[in-house]
């Protein structure tokens, strides 16, 4: 790489990073392409990236932007996984550690809050966020439904009543 490449390399991390939601920093220890490629996809269909970026421009990428504390965990065989959704990059990476022992994860930071190994697990273990729109249509509309159950019930009984009466008549 020289000297441009390397400037564009950064003001392209920069730009991510002022974007996003959440970046999770990992150690990629002997993964074979295969693996590292089968991570991108998993990343990509979760709606998070992931990178392998140079220490020394990812450190200087973070200048001027929330993740500057994530700096310290920037050591070794280094990757980065970042996505808009707090919550998709997270679980995307603690899921594919979980089958490979390969992928260490080893902290990350959602915006100024650095986060340990620990807080990337349990912010993996959290809904994401369509999810959480899901469980609210859902505790929304549960209460609408109830109250048409309620007011469509006397009318049924009211039904059932003279369908009886009527077909008591007619006997």
């Amino acid at each position: 790489m020289d000297r441009s490449q390397k400037a564009d390399a950064v003001a392209q991390l920069n730009a991510v990073f002022k974007e996003v939601g959440v970046v999770v920093v990992t150690r990629n220890l002997g993964m074979t392409v295969d693996q590292s490629t089968e991570l991108r996809t998993k990343m990509r269909e979760a709606g998070a990236s992931y990178k392998v970026a140079k220490n020394r421009l990812a450190k200087l990428a973070l200048e001027d932007t929330d993740y500057v504390g994530i700096d310290e965990y920037l050591t070794g065989p280094t990757a980065l996984a970042w996505s808009q959704d707090p919550v998709a990059a997270a679980k995307a990476a603690v899921e594919f550690a979980k089958s490979n022992d390969k992928l260490e994860i080893v902290g990350g930071s959602m915006g100024t809050q650095v986060l340990d190994e620990a807080g990337v697990r349990s912010l993996a273990s959290m809904p994401s966020l369509d999810e959480l729109r899901g469980k609210l249509v859902g505790l929304v509309n549960a209460p609408a439904t109830k109250i048409a159950q309620v007011v469509n019930a006397p009318a049924n009984k009211l039904a059932r009543v003279f369908g009886a009466y009527a077909a008591k008549d007619a006997a």
